[in-house]
């Protein structure tokens, strides 16, 4: 690595920061894009080769059933020995990197012909899977859902059923799917609530409802109708007209929806005339979508004279497409409900039980994926966040959240390209903590941070993003973790001009005077931030990111000599930030299992050189742990003296902004109190990648000269608190006994120091343990006077304190 002998203060250049995070992660996710694309192309060439067999016998692998033997001990039937192994790419999980396996619902027979003929068409996409692995070793699951139900997986893993042994994930239900298999649309439920509805039709009504809003998503417009003897709006606020389909709708049309009841007599023309007066007005106005609408009436049947209605308002253009769902075993109406649905270029089902609902609903999304079809419209799409659990039950899903990249694949034989026939959709997954780490914390400084929102205005990936709650010992994502607005976590943007400009995938930059919280809420910090923003190409995501003034607007770099800091790098009391990226782990498997100071240590020292590695990182680090070194020396000097430091110190630690850490222990960790302390599990006061420790960004907004005490919420019932100094490079003390009026609270004590010249912690020790008695410039007169304001610091000290 080369080394210029230099250490000079740079001026961080926002607006071509933000660009160039932009352009890493516009290549990356086309990577991940081009990938899709060989699947796509892939699974089309192989089904233009394959002739439909009704009577096809094969044996593939049911990741439900693989290495699953017989009382006998021989493989099942579509079992087989399925070798799997542990891989840290997949989270620990046991997978098989050279093959792909099946998944089916379990509502759907694993053998039906068309199952078997989609798993032996798609076996081509085996050798693709491995392929596009072995050029982009980042990439996680690769899938191709089929429009029969099956969902290929890769790499194969053994799939875990719930408790009663059923496997309800469905790919068709899934939000990739349904995005790239249809255009964005307007639908309006028009759903009979009349007395002949009563009982296990209106429940399968709901049903049907339910499962329509559920294939909805947030590039979708939809509004419920109920009809009897009048036209009624299942919300009110949204009388004539149309919403977002996002979770939020979603959820709150179906509470609604549960609150219906039966009476009067079905008169189904008033509501058809509504649904197309709101269709209409929406395309007149440039509102919705923009794009496909539809009606979807749900009815026992209908007897009026209807046809009328499609004359003034459809016919002849049928711009609106009509699918009708004919409720319960009665099938008097069939012809007339058909008779609808055919004539305004719709779909027509019928609907006896609730075990039909799923399967006949799915129908009108192949309808509606015709013209994409017959135009061969391979349409990339990206999904917005969130959290699969659904799809590994809880044995594999990490929790994390991520977006999905897919493609919808299409048949191109001849004689089916006037029909459109979908054949399934092709996916990939990417994590968002993947994409964020090409926004390193390093660049952005104490308080700045980056983040992601989509085109509709929702997060993709904030650090003030907080998506799971605790449940017992079990986190849980939260019900709208993945629809919360940028206007909710950038409140201080009041007129919306930073939502609005990234919705519209501007570049530009703002300025705003914030309150930042630390300590999850239980504080405040008085920021002016400066943000900067941009569109990453080919994606509906634009990129955010904050700088500071004062710490976000330069940068400290220094260099020395790699013998020189990789010496006082590898001392025992240090460490660097293993969620940071010094050195990219992931890409060959042989270095999945190094941290990332193992692998700085292996690259710095030749024996990896093929890492890819942070160089401007690795100077900076190989700087501050040089720089630091005297601060290592002067606590073992202490520690060695038995006058040197005073009963009750734990530990002695400071931190810097390349992620390093010196932490000296002077109590074994039995006789520790804070045994959480600076441990991985102890997130707020560790860097991590999300941010800095909160000990240091409190120290960092200190005026200089002054201590902050910082009384972490978790440790409240020991008798320890901390003394912390910025501004550089940060350092603490630890102690853990304090005067009796403290009540047993937990603080830090922080006040700005110049690493050069390490302040003595006896003398900390006896002006906290003081605190009331006398300011700290008459306990250490060999300091400058500091103004010391107990009540404004450390509100938790005195009787005024509140929990």
């Amino acid at each position: 690595m080369y080394i210029e002998p230099t250490v000079k203060m740079e001026e961080v250049d926002g607006e071509e920061l933000v660009k160039k995070f932009a352009e890493e992660m516009e290549r990356m996710l086309g990577r991940k894009m081009k990938s899709v694309k060989r699947l796509a192309e892939a699974a089309e060439d192989a089904d233009l080769y394959h002739e439909f067999n009704a009577t096809l016998e094969f044996d593939y692998y049911n990741s439900m059933l693989i290495n699953s033997v017989d009382k006998d001990g021989n493989a099942i039937e579509l079992g087989g020995e399925f070798p799997l192994e542990e891989n840290e790419h997949f989270n620990k999980l046991q997978v098989n990197t050279l093959q792909s396996d099946i998944q089916v619902p379990t509502n759907v027979y694993n053998k039906d012909p068309g199952i078997l003929n989609g798993v032996y068409m798609s076996e081509a996409l085996n050798d693709v899977f491995v392929d596009n692995f072995q050029k982009d070793p980042t990439l996680t699951w690769q899938y191709f859902g089929s429009a029969t139900g099956f969902f290929r997986l890769y790499p194969g893993i053994a799939w875990t059923p719930d408790e009663n042994g059923v496997v309800t994930f469905d790919c068709r239900n899934r939000n990739w799917y349904i995005q790239a298999a249809t255009s964005p649309k307007d639908i309006i439920i028009v759903v009979d609530v009349s007395g002949s509805m009563k009982g296990l039709r209106l429940t399968i009504a709901k049903h049907t409802i339910n499962t329509i809003l559920d294939t909805l998503g947030e590039n979708d417009f939809v509004n419920v109708i109920a009809y009897s003897d009048y036209v009624q709006y299942v919300e009110p606020c949204f009388k004539g007209t149309l919403v977002q389909a996002d979770l939020d709708n979603r959820e709150h049309f179906k509470l609604l929806v549960e609150e219906l009841q039966v009476k009067g007599e079905g008169k189904v023309k008033k509501a058809m005339k509504e649904s197309f007066k709101i269709l209409n007005e929406a395309a007149s106005l440039g509102q919705g979508s923009l794009c496909n609408q539809a009606i979807m009436l749900i009815t026992d049947g209908a007897m009026e004279d209807y046809e009328e209605v499609f004359q003034e308002f459809n016919w002849p253009e049928r711009r609106v497409r009509v699918f009708t769902y004919l409720i319960g075993r009665e099938v008097t109406f069939a012809d007339t409900v058909k008779w609808i649905a055919c004539n305004n270029k719709g779909y027509y089902t019928h609907v006896s039980t609730l075990a039909d609902v799923q399967e006949n609903v799915m129908e009108y999304l192949h309808v509606l994926s015709r013209p994409m079809v017959i135009n061969h419209d391979h349409d990339i799409i990206w999904t917005e966040a969130y959290m699969d659990s659904a799809l590994f039950n809880t044995q594999a899903q990490s929790l994390l959240l991520m977006t999905s990249v897919a493609m919808p694949v299409f048949s191109k034989k001849k004689e089916t390209l006037s029909h459109g026939i979908l054949l399934g959709v092709v996916g990939t997954d990417v994590p968002l903590r993947e994409l964020m780490r090409l926004a390193p914390r390093y660049k952005l400084g104490v308080h700045g941070y980056a983040f992601l929102n989509t085109n509709n205005g929702y997060i993709l990936a904030h650090p003030d993003l907080r998506p799971l709650y605790k449940e017992g010992k079990k986190l849980k994502p939260k019900p709208n973790y993945n629809s919360v607005d940028l206007a909710e976590v950038e409140w201080e943007d009041t007129d919306e001009t930073l939502r609005t400009a990234m919705v519209k995938g501007e570049t530009g930059t703002l300025s705003l005077d914030v309150r930042a919280t630390v300590e999850k809420g239980r504080r405040v910090m008085f920021l002016k931030n400066d943000y900067f923003y941009t569109t990453i190409n080919e994606t509906p995501f634009s990129l955010g990111m904050v700088l500071t003034r004062g710490h976000g607007e330069y940068i400290f770099i220094g260099n020395v000599s790699v013998r020189e800091g990789l010496n006082d790098l590898m001392q025992p009391d240090v460490s660097i930030a293993n969620e940071w990226t010094y050195c990219e782990t992931d890409i060959d498997p042989h270095h999945r299992k190094l941290t990332q100071l193992q692998a700085v240590f292996r690259y710095l020292t030749g024996k990896e050189p093929d890492l890819e590695c942070d160089e401007e990182l690795l100077r900076q680090t190989l700087f501050d742990a040089v720089v630091t070194a005297p601060m290592e020396a002067y606590w073992t000097a202490l520690m060695l003296n038995p006058s040197g430091m005073d009963e009750g110190v734990e530990t002695a630690f400071l931190g810097t902004r390349s992620g390093l850490m010196r932490v000296t222990r002077y109590v074994g960790i039995e006789k520790r109190v804070a045994k959480k302390f600076l441990s991985p599990s102890d997130k707020e006061n560790i860097f991590t990648m999300d941010h800095f420790p909160v000990w240091y960004r409190r120290a960092a907004e200190y005026p200089a000269g002054k201590f902050l005490y910082y009384i972490p919420k978790e440790d409240t019932r020991g008798r320890d608190y901390f003394l912390s100094a910025p501004p550089h490079t940060v350092v603490i003390v630890f102690l853990n006994k304090l005067h009796s009026n403290t009540k047993g609270r937990d603080y830090f004590l922080s006040t700005p120091t110049q690493i050069q010249s390490p302040w003595q912690p006896a003398c900390l020790a006896t002006a906290s343990s003081d605190r009331q008695r006398a300011p700290l410039s008459r306990r250490c007169p060999e300091w400058h006077p500091i103004p010391y304001v107990v009540h404004y610091f450390c509100p938790g000290f005195t009787e005024t304190h509140r929990e």
